[in-house]
C-alpha cells in the first residue's frame, strides 16, 4: 500500500490492514453498538425489539453529530428504529437488512457469522475481464440471488470472467432497476437475506467468476431514502442535478457525506467479498473540493485487499484523468465506460439519429478512431451538449475502456425496452458481437445477448400510487420527441413503468436458447469468448492503441498480436453492412489459417461463406460478417 493510499484509507475512518465499520448496528463481543448520523436532532430513541411495546434508550451525541450507543442486551436478529424528536419511528438509513421493506424497521445483521470458503480466491486479471451484467429480478429463476447462484456454471462454460450486479441496495416497492435505492447499505429483501448475497459471492469465487456491484452515490430514490431526514447535511443546493439537489461533497458537513459514502462501498468490499464496483453516473457527483470524492474512494476501495478490487465508472465524459495514475494527477480507476462505440455502432446498424446519436456519421472511420485509441470525442464540439466532449486517452491503456453493443441503460432507456439485435439483421449482429469481443478494450455484454434473447428489458418501477403516476407522466414526457412517440398514441404505446406485465416481460426466457436462431447466436458467443480466454492478442490490451482501419465505410480490420503469440499477429475483418469485396492492404503467401467465421454452419442455419484469396489479399463477403484469421511469423504478410 502506498503512502497515498495510507493516508486516504485513514483520513476516511476506515483501517487498511482489518476492516472495522463505524456507522449503524454493529455487533461487538459485548452487544451492539448504535451509531446514527444526525447532526441537527435535540432527542434521539433507539427503539429495539417488539414494535408493540419495544424496549427504549437514549443514544448520546458525539462529534459530528453522531449518536452513539452500546446495547449489551442487543443480538444479530434484532428489529430496530429510531425516533427523532419524538416523531414516528423511522428506519436505520444506513441499516444491513430492511426485513419488510425501506420503510420499516430495521434489523441487526452479522456479517462475520456467514462461512465463507474463497480463501484462495486471488481476484481477477484486468486484461481477462468480461463484464456479464444482469438484473437480479429478471435474470433467471424468480428473481434471486440464490436464482443468480443456480446460473453460475452457465456464466463460467459461457466465458465470462466476471458478473456485473445491477443495484441491489434495497428500494421501495417488490421490483426497481436498483436505481432508486432508499436503503444503500441493505441488500433488497425482493431479492433474498444478506447471506444470500454473500452465498451467490461465495459461489461465484468457487467457479473463478469475479462479482461487481453496482453501487450509487450520485442520488437518492424519491421514495424511502431517509439519509436526509436524519441529517439534512445529506444534500445541498449549492449544486443541481437531473434528480434535485446533490449528494452535498463539498459544503459543511461534506466530510460525514463523503467518510458514509466511502464506508457503503468498502462495506461491500470487506463484508460481501466484492470484487470490485461500478459508480453510477459519476458525471453527476458534483464536488468542487480539492480533492476529488472518486479519487478519494479509489483510492479507500484499492487499498483494501492485497490484491486491489477494481473500481469502474460510468461517465460520459471521456476523461482520460479519471483512469490516469494518481502519480501523474489522475483518479487511477480500473475503467470507465467508453459509450463512443456502442452508439457508433447503434447508429451505423440501426440508423438511430436522435438525442445524443447526432454526434455520430455510423461508419467505419468512426470505429478505427475507437478502436485506435478507445473513444471518439477528445475534445471536438458535441453537437448533443452543444460544448466540447472528452480529452485525449493516448497514454491510457485501452482495456480501461468498457465498450458494449448492449447494457441496461442503452436498452432499457429506450421507449419499449429494444434490444439492438431486435432492430438489425442476424448477420449484422453476428458481426457487431465479432467486433466486440475481439476489441483491445474490455468488452461488457447484457443479460440474454448471447442467444439474441427475444424479451426487451423495459423501465419498471413499484413506487407508492401518486409517485407511479408522475414516473409514468415523466416517461411519456421524456420522448415526446422522438420519431413514433410524439402523438397521443405514440405516447400510450410505452410501458406502464408500475405495471406487472412491464416488469414480466423483461424477465429472460430461458427456454428459448433451444430454439435453432437463438442455439446458434449462444454457440458464437461462446467460441468467440473461448477464442478471447485461448489467445492474449484477443484480450484487453496494456498498450495504448490498436492497429485498426477501416477498409471501406462498413468495414473494419484489427491487426493484433501480444508478447506471448510468438510472431504470430492475429487478424480480425469485420463487414457490419451489405456485401462486397474488400482489400486487406497486405498478402500473407503460405502460413494462415482461418480461426473463425461468423458463416460457420455452427452460429447460422443459412450459411454464406466468406471467401479468402489465398493470398489473404482480398475477403468476399455475401453480407455482414466477420472472420478471424491467424498469419505465421514469415508467412509475408506486409
Amino acid at each position: 500500500m502506498t503512502n497515498r493510499e495510507r493516508a486516504a484509507a485513514v483520513a476516511s475512518g476506515i483501517r487498511p490492514a482489518r476492516w472495522k465499520p463505524y456507522f449503524g448496528a454493529i455487533p461487538e463481543p459485548d452487544g451492539v453498538r448504535f451509531r446514527v448520523w444526525a447532526p441537527e436532532a435535540q432527542h434521539v430513541t433507539l427503539l429495539l425489539g417488539d414494535r408493540d411495546r419495544p424496549a427504549e434508550y437514549a443514544p448520546q451525541k458525539g462529534a459530528d453529530g453522531i449518536w452513539e450507543i452500546l446495547v449489551p442486551q442487543a443480538r444479530a436478529g434484532a428489529r430496530y428504529a429510531y425516533s427523532i424528536d419524538r416523531s414516528e419511528p423511522r428506519p436505520d438509513p444506513v441499516s444491513r437488512f430492511q426485513p419488510e421493506g425501506v420503510h420499516n424497521w430495521s434489523e441487526v445483521v452479522d456479517p462475520s457469522a456467514f462461512a465463507w470458503h474463497d480463501t484462495n480466491w486471488r481476484g481477477v486479471d484486468p486484461a481477462r475481464v468480461v463484464l456479464y451484467e444482469l438484473h437480479v429480478g429478471t435474470f433467471s429463476g424468480n428473481g434471486t440471488f440464490a436464482a443468480v447462484a443456480d446460473r453460475l456454471r452457465y456464466l463460467r462454460d459461457l466465458g465470462i470472467t466476471a458478473i456485473e450486479l445491477m443495484p441491489v441496495a434495497d428500494f421501495p416497492g417488490r421490483r426497481n432497476w436498483g436505481y432508486d435505492g432508499g436503503s444503500l447499505f441493505a441488500p433488497s429483501r425482493a431479492y433474498g437475506r444478506p447471506d444470500d448475497l454473500r452465498a451467490l459471492v461465495d459461489g461465484a469465487h468457487a467457479l473463478d467468476l469475479a462479482v461487481i456491484l453496482d453501487v450509487v452515490y450520485n442520488h437518492l430514490g424519491p421514495e424511502g431514502s431517509y439519509l436526509p431526514f436524519f441529517s439534512p447535511a445529506f444534500l445541498t443546493d449549492a449544486h443541481v442535478t437531473p434528480w434535485g439537489n446533490a449528494i452535498n461533497l463539498d459544503k459543511d458537513g461534506s466530510l460525514v457525506v463523503r467518510r458514509l459514502l466511502i464506508e457503503n462501498a468498502l462495506h461491500w468490499i470487506h463484508e460481501y467479498h466484492a470484487d470490485g464496483l461500478r459508480l453510477d453516473a459519476t458525471h453527476a457527483l458534483i464536488d468542487d473540493s480539492d480533492r476529488p470524492f472518486v479519487a478519494e474512494l479509489t483510492a479507500a476501495v484499492h487499498a483494501a485487499r492485497e490484491r486491489p478490487p477494481l473500481v469502474y465508472a460510468e461517465d460520459h465524459r471521456n476523461l482520460a484523468m479519471m483512469v490516469t495514475s494518481a502519480d501523474r494527477g489522475g483518479w487511477e480507476l480500473d475503467g470507465v465506460w467508453a459509450d463512443d462505440f456502442h452508439h457508433v455502432v447503434r447508429r451505423m446498424l440501426a440508423g438511430d439519429a436522435h438525442s445524443y446519436f447526432v454526434d455520430y456519421e455510423g461508419n467505419a472511420g468512426e470505429l478505427a478512431e475507437i478502436l485506435r485509441r478507445g473513444w471518439l470525442f477528445i475534445g471536438q464540439t458535441s453537437r448533443h451538449h452543444q460544448a466540447p466532449r472528452g480529452t485525449d486517452p493516448s497514454e491510457v491503456p485501452m482495456r480501461k475502456a468498457v465498450i458494449c453493443v448492449q447494457n441496461h441503460d442503452q436498452v432499457g432507456n429506450r421507449a419499449l425496452g429494444d434490444r439492438l439485435h431486435h432492430s438489425v439483421g442476424a448477420a449484422e449482429w453476428r458481426a457487431a458481437v465479432t467486433l466486440l469481443l475481439t476489441a483491445p478494450m474490455t468488452p461488457l455484454l447484457f443479460m440474454g445477448q448471447e442467444w439474441a434473447a427475444r424479451t426487451p428489458f423495459q423501465f419498471f418501477t413499484d413506487f407508492e400510487p401518486s409517485l407511479g403516476e408522475k414516473v409514468l407522466e415523466g416517461r411519456r414526457r421524456e420522448f415526446h420527441a422522438f420519431p413514433g412517440f410524439d402523438t397521443a398514441a405514440g405516447a400510450e404505446r410505452i410501458p406502464n413503468p408500475q405495471a406487472d406485465e412491464t416488469f414480466e416481460a423483461s424477465r429472460l426466457q430461458w427456454t428459448e436458447q433451444a430454439l435453432p436462431e437463438h442455439a446458434n447466436v449462444l454457440a458464437m458467443h461462446r467460441v468467440l469468448l473461448h477464442l478471447r480466454a485461448a489467445r492474449p492478442a484477443l484480450q484487453a490490451s496494456n498498450e495504448s492503441t490498436c492497429d485498426a482501419r477501416a477498409l471501406d465505410d462498413s468495414t473494419i480490420l484489427l491487426k493484433r498480436s501480444s508478447p506471448e503469440s510468438a510472431g504470430t499477429v492475429t487478424v480480425v475483418c469485420a463487414r457490419l453492412r451489405g456485401s462486397g469485396d474488400v482489400n486487406l492492404g497486405f498478402s500473407a503467401i503460405g502460413r494462415w489459417r482461418t480461426l473463425f467465421s461468423t458463416e460457420d454452419e455452427r452460429f447460422t442455419s443459412d450459411p454464406q461463406p466468406v471467401q479468402i484469396a489465398p493470398d489473404l489479399r482480398a475477403i468476399a463477403f455475401a453480407r455482414p460478417g466477420a472472420v478471424i484469421l491467424e498469419i505465421d511469423a514469415g508467412a509475408g504478410a506486409a
